[in-house]
C-alpha cells in the first residue's frame, strides 16, 4: 500500500472519530450544560499534557531523522570504499586486477539484488553477503605486488576493504526499526490522550471548533506518521536506498 494512502486513511479515520465523538457527545448533553464552567485545573492539565507530548514527539522525530542520516552515510561509505578498491587495483597485474574487480562486482550485485530485499524483510544481513565480502578480502590480501606502484596501492586496497566491512557491519545494526516498542506505545497513547483532552474542555458543535479539533487530530496523526516513515530508513526513509551502489556500479541493479 502506498505511504500517501496510509497517511490519508489514518488522517481520515482520526478526523472521523473526533468529529463523530463531538456530535455524539453533544446529543447526550442537556440544554443546561455550560461549557464556561470547565475547571481551571483541567485547562492547566490539558496544556501540560500537550507540552510534554510535544517534547516527546519532537525528540522522537529528531532521533529517527538522525538515524536516517546515519543510514544514508553508512551506505555511501560502503559504496565508496568498494569503488576505491576497484579504482586502486588499476596498477595490479591484469589477472589479479580482474579477479578483485570481479569480486567487487559480485558483492555489489548480490547486495543490491538479493541481500537488500532480505534485509528489509528480516532486519538481518545474509551469510552469502558475508562470504562474498570475505572472498574479496582474501583475494585482496593474497596479492604479492612487485611493482612499486602496486606496492603503494596494496595497503590502500586492504584498508578500503576493511572500511567496506565496517560500513556493512553498521548497516546490519541499522537494518531494523530504530525505536523500541515502548516508545511507540508512548507516542500513540500520548497522542490519543492529547486529542482526548480536547473533549474535557467541552468543545461545542460550532463549525469552527469542530474544524479545529479535526485539524489538531490530523496534525498529531501526521507527526506520528512522520516518525514511522523515518523509523526504518532502509525501507522507507531513504528516497533511493541503493542509489549509492548503482551510481558507482551501474551494472549492479540490472
Amino acid at each position: 500500500m502506498p505511504q500517501w494512502l496510509i497517511l490519508a486513511l489514518c488522517t481520515l479515520v482520526a478526523c472521523g472519530l473526533v468529529v463523530g465523538v463531538v456530535f455524539l457527545r453533544q446529543r447526550r448533553v442537556g440544554d443546561d450544560d455550560d461549557p464556561s464552567e470547565t475547571p481551571d485545573v483541567i485547562e492547566y492539565m490539558t496544556m501540560m499534557i500537550g507540552v510534554v507530548y510535544a517534547i516527546v514527539l519532537g525528540l522522537a522525530i529528531a532521533g529517527v531523522w538522525e538515524s536516517r542520516n546515519a543510514a544514508d552515510e553508512v551506505v555511501q561509505r560502503e559504496a565508496l570504499a568498494l569503488h576505491e578498491v576497484s579504482s586502486r587495483v588499476e596498477v595490479y597485474p591484469a589477472e589479479e586486477r580482474e579477479r578483485i574487480r570481479r569480486d567487487v562486482t559480485d558483492y555489489v550485485r548480490y547486495a543490491v539484488r538479493d541481500e537488500w530485499p532480505e534485509m528489509l524483510d528480516t532486519g538481518e544481513l545474509t551469510d552469502e553477503g558475508d562470504r562474498l565480502l570475505e572472498r574479496l578480502r582474501r583475494d585482496a590480501m593474497a596479492v604479492e605486488p612487485d611493482d612499486p606502484r602496486a606496492v603503494q596501492s596494496y595497503q590502500g586496497v586492504v584498508d578500503q576493504v576493511a572500511a567496506a566491512d565496517a560500513a556493512r557491519t553498521e548497516r546490519a545494526g541499522q537494518a531494523g526499526p530504530t525505536l523500541p516498542t515502548v516508545v511507540w506505545f508512548g507516542l500513540i497513547a500520548g497522542g490519543a490522550l492529547t486529542v482526548g483532552m480536547v473533549f474535557t474542555l467541552q468543545i461545542q458543535r460550532s463549525r469552527r471548533e469542530v474544524m479545529l479539533a479535526g485539524l489538531f487530530s490530523a496534525l498529531v496523526v501526521f507527526l506520528i506518521f512522520l516518525v514511522w516513515h523515518f523509523d526504518a530508513p532502509f525501507a522507507r526513509g531513504l528516497e533511493e536506498p541503493t542509489g549509492a551502489y548503482t551510481s558507482l556500479f551501474p551494472d549492479a541493479g540490472s
